[in-house]
């Protein structure tokens, strides 16, 4: 993302703790106030991020709306699978959760409070069409529409993701039938037709990997499913189908000026060492590890070397599916926690993947390892291998164990650390010119976190279930703090 290289910008830093201190010294030996150095001054500047940059945050509708039988909702995969015994932890549902659908003005003024520019939140798909497809549900659009225009009237740009993995039931198939897809895009156009006058950023789908991938192949998502290779591709393909002809729909139905995207959790990768040839084996490892999803996306094909992997087991492709599934974009979104290692290696591929160590850092969630040249590196790649037009980072933030202290605050300096620590590389990649547009932190409040329940928390703002009472954390008052000044802090 040219300007200041990492580098440089340690010894920025380090040159500006070396002054301070020694400057602190001296001036409280002569009994006045520290002098601030000219390096001091510099690296401060040095951190600053552009002055339109957009801050935001992020939430999903079945993880904090609740409602779930209210105005015509239909029921969605979700549902069953959280009322399944066994499936999350300790029985945990998105029944009520934040119960945001009664209390969104609250939410609202959460993010006022925060003097973020911009909030991304998702539709759910059986608000609007209970059984996914046929007539729709005014009760559920007049919802989205109030949110909306509480959003804009308090100054704050709403970006809407369309489909954040709450599949309607009504839906039969599932992502196993090529006809969600084309039910998909129908619900696309209509919405984007109905709200294009005041939401000019639209994304189709959110993370193509999880609801495909992990709800039909792993089985830890809803429906839960463990399905054959050959059956998963075609999951995959249909996912991809989805976005693509949403794209198109959107297209046709949108009023002029909306932009178009997805918000994607690409498999990230970063360099072993900075060195020509671990770079490009990161930019290998990058295209090749999400040729069924992202690649095929900003390709509009499937890579060669992914067909010949997949055998028997590729894709069904029918005529125009690429040059749907390829429709180009207006920006693309990144979902952004953790990332992998890579060296370069005499491998078919070029590269190797390191795993991960028993003692190498991660938050809360086993699966959240800290790695914060992540959001760097994402950004770097995607903008090398596919130059898109812009870039956002839709999601990124943390899980962390969050006592809640005897006066009733959460100090959560963990999650600071790890927020710190990734925003450093994402001014890394706006210093050095890649097209990131805005950040949206995950999440603005604690909420129902899928198979996990309600036993991992992402949330900047604590939620007491019982009460619903919001309080803001210390990452909330870190967040705000960075938004007001326009630099790290």
């Amino acid at each position: 993302m040219t300007g200041i290289n990492r580098r440089q910008l340690g010894m920025g830093l380090g040159a500006a703790a070396l002054s301070a201190a020694l400057g602190g010294r001296t001036a409280a030996a002569q009994g006045g106030a520290p002098a601030v150095s000219a390096a001091g001054r510099g690296a401060a500047e040095a951190l600053s991020f552009p002055a339109d940059f957009q801050w935001g945050c992020a939430t999903a509708a079945y993880q904090i709306e609740g409602a779930v039988k209210e105005d015509g909702r239909g029921e969605t995969v979700w549902d069953v699978y959280a009322h399944t015994p066994g499936k999350t932890t300790d029985g945990g549902t998105g029944d009520v959760a934040c119960d945001s659908y009664h209390r969104y003005q609250e939410d609202i003024a959460l993010l006022k409070a925060l003097d973020v520019k911009a909030y991304r939140f998702s539709v759910a798909w059986s608000r609007i069409f209970p059984s996914g497809k046929g007539k729709p549900n005014q009760k559920g659009l007049d919802y989205y529409n109030r949110l909306i225009d509480g959003l804009l009237a308090a100054g704050i740009t709403p970006h809407m993701t369309l489909f954040h993995w709450d599949l309607p039931t009504g839906l039969r198939g599932g992502w196993q039938s090529r006809d969600t897809a084309y039910a998909f895009a129908d619900y696309a156009g209509f919405i984007a037709g109905k709200t294009s006058d005041r939401v000019k950023h639209i994304m189709t789908v959110n993370e193509l990997r999880c609801f495909t991938d992990l709800a039909y192949w792993n089985g830890n998502k809803a429906p839960g499913l463990r399905l054959p290779m050959d059956e998963v591709n075609q999951v995959r393909h249909h996912g991809v189908l989805a976005h693509g002809l949403g794209v198109q729909a959107i297209r046709a139905q949108a009023k002029a000026g909306t932009q178009v995207g997805l918000a994607d959790n690409a498999t990230i990768f970063v360099p072993a060492i900075e060195t020509a040839e671990h770079i490009e084996a990161t930019k290998k490892a990058m295209r090749e590890e999400n040729a069924m999803f992202l690649t095929a996306i900003m390709e509009g094909r499937y890579i060669d070397s992914y067909l010949s992997a997949q055998g028997k087991d590729a894709p069904k492709v029918q005529a125009g599916d690429m040059e749907a599934i390829g429709s180009p974009l207006d920006f693309l979104s990144l979902n952004v926690y953790t990332s992998n290692t890579v060296r370069a290696a005499a491998t078919p591929g070029g590269y190797e993947i390191l795993p991960h160590l028993a003692n190498s850092p991660r938050m809360a969630s086993p699966w959240l390892y800290m790695t914060p040249e992540a959001l760097y590196w994402s950004i770097r790649s995607v903008s090398e291998l596919w130059q898109p037009k812009k870039l956002y980072i839709s999601e990124n933030g943390c899980s962390a164990d969050d006592p809640v202290a005897p006066d009733g605050k959460v100090y959560d300096a963990d999650r600071v650390t790890y927020l710190r620590n990734y925003i450093t590389h994402l001014h890394r990649a706006v210093r050095e010119g890649y097209p990131i547009d805005g950040y949206f932190l995950w999440s603005l409040m604690d909420n129902f976190e899928w198979e996990d329940g309600y036993t991992k928390l992402f949330g900047i703002h604590h939620v007491d279930f019982k009460t619903q009472k919001r309080t803001p954390k210390l990452s909330a008052d870190w967040y705000r703090e960075l938004i007001r000044t326009g630099r790290l802090v």
